[in-house]
């Protein structure tokens, strides 16, 4: 087949509806990581559809290089849909055709991926699809919608749009229900948004409990959104049944680890983790939890001025446990967060600057997290290597970002201290008094900000930004 047919296939190719067409990119996963995690819930997670895991995790191998172990994936997927489908066989097949079609096209077989293509037409046309070459159908909105769930923060958003796709047509059904109500969920966790106020993920986490009482996530989700808005008790009503009805599933048991670590409780955590371990024991997720418990002991130690000997070993446990969520996680930002912060609680900078450094190279980072990681690096700059100047620039950088957060107010209040307390010593140069100023600013005090904005400017009176600032501060005042 030439060139130009080839290229004409691919322009078939892109109006399938499949993992290769919905924007799944590679640099947004650990391949690896993400391989093993759905490896896994086709192992425990025995009530979920085997269909949509096996074609996810068909994709992710066709991402790392292993084509053939691809298409035995999607062997599996056709072989799951003649059990959990068998009346809807064709229907229910058209992603993993698409499918088969992306993965031979790559593999340059091109009368398979003609053979695919053809078997997607052939059931567009049978059931009067608008299109020649896929179908809008709810059962694919779904499948899509986990997909890009899979795949983390940044395909939230359209992950809800999917499910609210497939919820159009079928509101009832407990797939979507469950699906929307989790990714709801992990946008309030993702973009740090907790409030039990309209639209947040409370209702949705309801509903999904009523209508899909046996998915294994979203009671123990319920639990989680309950706590957070102070609703304890009931909460721990969900966690128990949770654990009640799947004492052997990592999942169930590492949210009721997270419950109960929220609680002020340490020893259950640690029991329900190392047992959730035990069964996933590549589990970047649960490593990740295990040396939280550690650090919550750890800092509780400190408080209390506790042996050092002690304290040593909770350090040495929350370094192992965080760098192994590193290892197995690269792109966690959190864990990098955590792990910098307990080297430098081992005074061990060389380690804790490399991480540090590893976490500001990271690519896509939202508002929050750069917030946090400013606020971070501030405060190991001030409180291990005892350098203000470093604090003041890192505290400015976080403030600078706009977005109103818990992170924010910490490096304004941390800011505030440090240039009040120069000044006050009558160290204050140029830069202390334009920072004040924007502080002042920030506040609202336009009087107060103007005067040291004066002093910033009579200091330094060739820095634009200064007066720049004071011509902006005078117009308000006089419109």
């Amino acid at each position: 087949m030439s060139e130009i047919s080839k290229a004409s296939l691919k322009k078939i190719l892109l109006q399938l509806e499949c993992h290769f067409t919905w924007m799944l990119l590679k640099e947004d996963i650990d391949p690896d990581e993400l391989e093993e995690r759905i490896a896994e819930q086709i192992r425990f997670l025995l009530t979920t559809s085997k269909i949509r895991n096996y074609n996810l995790l068909a994709y992710v191998k066709y991402l790392n290089g292993k084509k053939e172990e691809a298409l035995e994936n999607l062997q599996k997927a056709e072989e799951a849909v003649k059990i959990e489908h068998p009346e809807e066989t064709e229907k229910e097949s058209l992603v993993i055709w698409s499918n088969y079609a992306w993965v031979y096209y790559y593999m340059d077989k091109l009368q398979e991926v003609q053979i695919y293509i053809k078997k997607v037409e052939s059931t567009c046309k049978q059931h009067g699809s608008a299109s020649p070459y896929k179908m809008s159908l709810p059962g694919i909105h779904g499948e899509k919608g986990w997909s890009l769930l899979k795949f983390g923060g940044k395909y939230y958003e359209k992950a809800k749009e999917s499910f609210e796709k497939a919820l159009e047509e079928e509101p009832q059904n407990p797939e979507f229900n469950s699906g929307y109500a989790i990714t709801v969920y992990r946008q309030e966790d993702y973009y740090g948004k907790k409030s039990a106020a309209e639209g947040s993920s409370l209702e949705p986490l309801r509903r999904a409990v009523r209508l899909n009482p046996d998915n294994v996530f979203v009671m123990p989700l319920l639990a989680l959104k309950l706590q957070e808005i102070g609703q304890v008790k009931e909460g721990l009503k969900y966690i128990e049944e949770s654990l009640e009805k799947y004492p052997d599933i990592p999942y169930v048991l590492r949210y009721a680890a997270k419950f109960y670590r929220r609680e002020g409780d340490l020893k259950k955590p640690l029991v329900f983790l190392k047992k959730a371990l035990s069964f996933t024991p590549n589990s970047g997720f649960l490593y990740h939890q295990i040396g939280l418990c550690y650090r919550t002991q750890y800092f509780g130690m400190k408080k209390r001025k506790q042996p050092r000997q002690e304290m040593d070993e909770l350090l040495r446990c929350c370094i192992f446990h965080f760098k192994k969520v590193v290892e197995r996680k690269p792109k966690f930002f959190y864990a990098h967060l955590d792990l910098a912060n307990m080297y430098a609680e081992g005074k061990r900078f060389q380690e804790a600057e490399e991480m540090f450094q590893k976490a500001f190279a990271m690519n896509k980072l939202t508002s929050s997290e750069k917030q946090q990681l400013h606020l971070n690096y501030g405060c190991y700059q001030l409180f291990h290597k005892k350098s203000e100047s470093e604090a003041i620039e890192q505290y400015l950088e976080g403030l600078k970002i706009a977005t109103e957060s818990f992170e924010r107010n910490k490096c304004k209040y941390h800011l505030k201290n440090l240039i009040e307390k120069k000044t006050k010593k009558g160290l204050g140069d140029a830069k202390s008094f334009g920072i004040l100023g924007f502080l002042h600013q920030l506040d609202g005090e336009k009087q107060q900000a103007i005067e040291c904005y004066e002093q910033a400017h009579e200091m330094d009176p060739d820095n634009e930004e200064y007066f720049s600032a004071l011509w902006d501060l005078r117009l308000s005042l006089r419109s």
